[in-house]
């Protein structure tokens, strides 16, 4: 285990049509061009967990510091992916630790 402290960031979204679910994950992606994350994935959900099947896309990015996360969150294509992502989708919930 590593000595290493850092922020994980984890984002979950539901789409209000599953027809976007594409959109919204193209929306984000673009997120992974803002350099201060150094780790940064979207995926869409597998829906495996046969007890919960409400979330459809996952970004996980890893910041060194908060300083990181808030840069990250400053950046324009944050603004430009919360405007492509925002009308598409019903649920975001957000965890940070």
């Amino acid at each position: 285990m590593s000595d290493r402290t850092f922020i994980r960031h984890v984002v979950l979204f539901s789409a209000k049509d599953q027809g976007d679910v594409a959109r919204i994950v193209d929306g984000l992606s673009m997120l992974k061009n803002i350099p201060h994350a150094s780790v940064f994935e979207v995926v869409q959900n597998n829906r495996v967990d046969a007890l919960s099947g409400e979330i459809d896309v996952v970004v996980y990015a890893e910041f060194v510091d908060d300083a990181a996360l808030q840069a990250y969150k400053a950046h324009q294509f944050y603004q430009d992916a919360i405007a492509i992502v925002r009308p598409l989708r019903d649920m975001r919930i957000a965890a940070d630790f």
